[in-house]
């Protein structure tokens, strides 16, 4: 309990000043730093559970069933490569003729896809089927390189990126740097998918985001807004957050849905100023998610609501309320640029 518990008091205490008069927020910044610069340890180990609405409600239990095929994989995981691929787009076809949610090439299913629903047929655009047939092939992947020293979870990412031949050949992940980086990719997106099992350290970065967002307060709302000059530095909610971790030099996508995988999520209890706080009619489909806000503490972030208001602080324990992520620079550079 300690110091986390004086600075979470401290956080309520700013709550009230918020309904009192809102000047607080840069007690809020000297307390991120403080934070930040304590403390130990981020998540335990142990099994990997996905994270609440990190899939989206129809390919949950496939992703959890199939994520735990072999010892290679888990859910988190398998969920952090279809997000990669596709963006849990079933229809997604890419300009290399990869098809479906887990973007087979059409050689590469005929050999390795499977009935994973048992209705007689094997169809790439059947999440039931190719989920299944993505780790069915992750585990066969892992079984051919299962002698080659090292982590078996890199091995297997850097056979899918670069072939189980060349794994063998180095012993290890190869020296390419396109696989080195789609290994790093997988692994850090795994944490964005996978719920905490323990202390999310906070960002140092988030209290500079803080600072960015408060002075925005009071500029009117704009849809599709960056800030930008010709837009009269306004802004909609995503743009209002990706501004403000661009001003700490964190690089987020453009739509909130796609910055709830910016890093792993803390639950209601464990918010921290500078954690990004969602909304969706959808509490079950992060892929659904249409707002996003920066929280500040005591229950209230900084966001930039709708047309007709202004950048300012609004409550978070709202029916719609999805949860937070965390931002780390990592996460945030391992985002695809399209999904």
């Amino acid at each position: 309990m300690g110091d986390g518990w004086t600075m979470r008091k401290m956080w309520v205490g700013a709550g009230v000043a918020v309904a009192l008069g809102m000047g607080f927020v840069m007690l809020l910044v000297v307390g991120v730093y403080l934070v930040a610069g304590s403390g130990a340890g981020g998540a335990g180990g142990g099994a990997k559970r996905l994270a609440k609405g990190s899939v989206p409600a129809a390919y949950q239990p496939i992703v959890q069933k199939w994520g735990n095929l072999c010892p290679a994989i888990n859910p988190a995981l398998l969920a952090a490569q279809l997000y990669q691929e596709s963006g849990f787009n079933p229809r997604a076809r890419s300009a290399a003729a990869a098809q479906g949610i887990a973007q087979f090439i059409p050689g590469t299913w005929a050999t390795h896809g499977i009935d994973g629903d048992g209705d007689g047929d094997r169809d790439v655009w059947d999440p039931a089927d190719a989920i299944p047939s993505a780790a069915s092939y992750d585990c066969s992947l892992a079984s051919y390189v299962k002698d080659v020293p090292g982590d078996p979870t890199e091995n297997m990412l850097a056979s899918y990126n670069a072939g189980a031949y060349a794994v063998i050949k180095y012993q290890g992940v190869p020296p390419y740097k396109e696989t080195q980086n789609y290994v790093r990719v997988i692994t850090t997106l795994e944490k964005s998918f996978a719920a905490p099992t323990g202390r999310v350290d906070p960002s140092e970065q988030a209290a500079g985001a803080i600072a960015y967002a408060q002075k925005k307060l009071g500029t009117p709302y704009l849809w599709g807004g960056t800030g930008t000059a010709e837009q009269g530095g306004r802004f909609d909610c995503s743009g209002l957050t990706r501004a403000a971790y661009e001003s700490v030099g964190i690089e987020l996508p453009r739509v909130a849905n796609d910055q709830y995988n910016a890093g792993p999520h803390p639950g209601r209890e464990e918010l921290l100023p500078g954690d990004l706080v969602f909304f969706s009619d959808d509490l079950t489909n992060s892929r659904a998610i249409r707002h996003v806000g920066i929280y500040v503490g005591g229950g209230y972030m900084i966001d930039a609501p709708r047309t007709g208001a202004v950048i300012r602080f609004d409550p978070i324990d709202t029916p719609d309320y999805f949860g937070a992520t965390r931002v780390t620079e990592d996460g945030a550079k391992a985002l695809p640029t399209t999904v």
